[in-house]
């Protein structure tokens, strides 16, 4: 698409001319790099409680940041207003907060190869609010009619459909439309006056509306919210001290993801302050383990055509039969420790400058068959979804709550337990890895991952 085309251009009438004014304005105290991201998001969230739509709201922001990078200094400023004159301001207090020797000119752009990895026709936010009303009354009527011992339900909606352009001193332009939807289900039941339990199920991902009437329904999410919160009534009390742990697939990869993922992305590297900084090309991991960060799976929550900074998501290999490749990158990053940009730089709006997150992170899968794997173990815990975590990178030390977990003895897996924390170490959990299932799956996506506020 020719970038007069674009959404921007088209609605509100930005130039190539402005793009180099604005450039230009950022570079005008000095630096090495500079670029500007617009962002226009259209927002709809939606909630019902006790059968009643409690909310449901819908709302657009839109801004510009500008971001200029001198050695090591960032100088970032935005504006919500889109308006030429607020927008060189912003470049002014950007350029003088990063101020340093020129060594760049603002050439003219080239537009960067485009792909669809989420070809969306009609994104959810250009939907009718009563089809993605009707949605989340269905949730919650399923998970009433699927258990007479459902006494509450809470069940969300909510999408967004964000446009993009990027443009920078390295003459790239990027422009990108980004739809994303999810929904989710909570479930509270009890027996007779007995102590509540609850449970949580969900998903979603770069899709229409079209993926909860054919893919992941309402029901679906309904029902197995119910059906963890009724293996919880049966639950007895996790126990305590060390013990075997196997992962079930898809959501409890959510450990790797804090306890190893946080620690490959490269801002904490380049600091020292991870515990794998300075080991690429080392054993990290026992040789069963492969771990990668694939942006590049079409409609999945955590693709992008793009990252934020205009550079196309990879398949990045971190880890590879155990040796530790190489780490997770935004522009900054790579360009302080000369390294490729591997597509990774995220940002959470237009008010935040980029930082190294991840895409779809996860192990691949291994050979062994899964029902061996839970025969192997003669007494531990069998955990098939999770709750939150926690991790401190420069340890590697990690806290997990685990939200649906058996027990293990005698090789099979028998009693649900409820309350088990998993308390470990990263790096020294990936070294003890023993088997690794053939039964890969990614979780749902319905995951919320903070960092620096973002």
């Amino acid at each position: 698409m020719p970038f007069s085309e674009s959404f921007f251009a088209r609605k509100f009438g930005v130039t190539e001319r402005d793009l180099n004014r604005y450039l230009a304005e950022a570079m005008s105290a000095g630096g090495d790099y500079a670029d500007i991201y617009f962002e226009y998001l259209s927002t709809t969230t939606i909630s019902v409680d006790e059968s009643i739509v409690k909310s449901a709201t819908q709302g657009t922001t839109l801004g510009a940041g500008i971001r200029v990078i001198a050695g090591e200094r960032t100088g970032y400023a935005y504006s919500d207003d889109l308006s030429p004159e607020k927008i060189l301001k912003a470049a002014r207090v950007a350029a003088c907060i990063a101020k340093g020797p020129a060594t760049v000119d603002t050439i003219g752009f080239t537009e960067n190869p485009t792909r669809d990895l989420y070809p969306v026709l009609t994104a959810p936010t250009e939907s009718s609010l009563a089809e993605r009303v009707a949605l989340v009354k269905r949730a919650d009527a399923a998970a009433r009619a699927a258990d007479s011992r459902v006494f509450l339900v809470q069940a969300m909606y909510a999408d967004n459909l964000r446009h993009v352009l990027v443009a920078t001193t390295e003459g790239g332009l990027t422009f990108d439309r980004q739809p994303l939807a999810r929904m989710g289900v909570s479930a509270y039941v009890r027996n007779g006056e007995g102590r509540p339990q609850n449970a949580y199920s969900g998903g979603g991902g770069r899709v229409g509306l079209e993926f909860f009437e054919t893919v992941k329904t309402p029901e679906y999410f309904a029902g197995e919210a119910v059906r963890q919160a009724l293996v919880q009534l049966e639950a007895v009390d996790a126990p305590a001290g060390e013990t075997t742990v196997v992962l079930g697939p898809g959501w409890p990869g959510i450990l790797l993801h804090e306890a190893v993922g946080h620690g490959l992305e490269a801002d904490f590297n380049r600091k020292g302050v991870s515990a794998f900084s300075n080991r690429v090309g080392q054993q990290v991991a026992s040789p069963l383990c492969t771990v990668v960060d694939d942006g590049c799976i079409s409609n999945r929550r955590g693709s992008l055509n793009v990252d934020d900074e205009g550079n196309q998501t990879q398949r990045n290999v971190l880890i590879e039969n155990g040796v530790l490749r190489g780490y997770l990158h935004d522009r900054l990053s790579s360009r302080l420790l000369r390294a490729t940009p591997t597509g990774n730089g995220r940002r959470e709006s237009y008010q935040h400058i980029p930082l190294p997150r991840m895409t779809n992170t996860f192990m691949l899968a291994g050979e062994s068959d899964p029902e061996e794997i839970v025969k192997s173990v003669n007494k531990g815990l069998y955990c098939a979804a999770f709750g939150g975590g926690q991790v401190d990178i420069t340890s590697g030390n990690f806290v997990f709550t685990a939200s649906e977990t058996y027990l293990i003895e005698d090789g099979k897996i028998t009693r649900p337990v409820r309350g088990a924390t998993l308390i470990g170490n990263g790096p020294e959990s990936l070294k003890h890895v023993s088997m690794v299932g053939r039964d890969l799956q990614l979780d749902q996506g319905v995951g919320i991952c903070g960092k620096e506020g973002q």
